[in-house]
């Protein structure tokens, strides 16, 4: 039931000047209709794009802030939003406003979860939001979220039919770049998720939303276990559940400075060697690991000093 990942998201303090940031430091797709606001829900959110075609790179990058005034649409959201930055915490570099999963059977979804007492809350529609949208770990008579339903993922899921993704998005195998330019982004392949216990995380999600674990592999380079939480969609990016192995590697060193959370967002790019000349152009630091057993190959780390925190990782992309 579990369709794709809507998008590898960033809550930030500024999201228009952090959308800007990105579509110049990085070349990803930004447009005026992507940027979504409303009166009576006071945030900011731009869903920008790796590839102009939705079909082609379903999962998009969302930069979200949420501003200071009542929320008229949803009272319960700024208690929920408060606890998600405490538990989050404040200081932490790469924060999520939820980890918003897709599903092609929502009401379906939502009366499993709710036979089985799972906790969750259904935002109230509005006429900006005229659709449901349900929220882990909370309930109307306690907004506050709490990680015992999915593990601390601070999952948020809809339904797919207000996306109004094209056909070709579905079609089998799923569409690729024709003729693409060198250094051109391709799709969002995976966003990493730091936890403490990644057999807990994944028995929770399991229990809850009968969303199974891929193979657990130790990638004792990277000091790390890992798992991949996929979806019915292939070309959706993965959801890739970390746990650290030792303290001092680069994943450990994260946990154990800011605590578990949202990591890294990875892209796949043709070309990565071209891509590396782009970022040098637009004077965007990165680092190049040629041999990284994460991906069997290079990975490119950009330099999270060059934008505002956040770890990108790009990647050759394999049809």
């Amino acid at each position: 039931m579990l369709t794709m990942l809507l998008s590898a998201d960033l809550m930030v303090a500024d999201p228009d000047a952090t959308a800007s940031m990105l579509v110049e430091r990085l070349g990803i797709i930004g447009h005026p209709r992507w940027r979504q606001a409303f009166p009576d829900n006071p945030y900011v959110a731009h869903f920008l794009r790796v590839h102009r075609s939705l079909a082609m790179a379903p999962t998009r990058v969302e930069v979200q802030g949420h501003l200071d005034r009542p929320n008229l649409a949803d009272p319960h959201f700024p208690a929920y939003l408060q606890s998600l930055q405490e538990f989050l915490g404040v200081a932490r570099p790469i924060k999520t406003h939820a980890t918003v999963v897709v599903s092609d059977d929502l009401p379906a979804l939502a009366q499993r979860l709710y036979e089985r007492r799972v906790p969750f809350r259904v935002a109230p529609r509005s006429a900006d939001l005229p659709f449901d949208r349900l929220w882990l770990g909370c309930t109307a008579e306690d907004p506050r979220y709490r990680p015992d339903a999915d593990g601390g993922l601070c999952i948020e899921i809809m339904g797919l039919e207000p996306l109004q993704m094209p056909p070709d998005t579905f079609a089998i195998p799923p569409p690729e770049p024709s003729d693409p330019a060198d250094g051109s982004l391709v799709r969002v392949v995976a966003r990493g998720y730091l936890v403490r216990d990644l057999a807990d995380v994944t028995r929770r999600l399991s229990a809850t939303l009968d969303w199974e674990p891929g193979t657990l592999e130790l990638l004792e380079r990277e000091g790390y276990k890992r798992v991949r939480m996929g979806f019915s969609l292939a070309h959706s990016a993965t959801v890739d559940l970390i746990e650290p192995v030792r303290w001092d590697g680069a994943a450990g060193r994260f946990l154990c400075t800011w605590g578990p959370g949202p990591y890294y967002i990875r892209i796949s790019v043709h070309g990565l060697e071209a891509k590396a000349e782009q970022l040098r152009a637009a004077g965007t630091r990165f680092t190049i690991d040629e041999e990284s057993e994460a991906v069997a190959g290079p990975l490119l780390r950009v330099d999270p000093g060059d934008v505002g925190g956040a770890l990108f990782e790009l990647v050759e992309h394999r049809a």
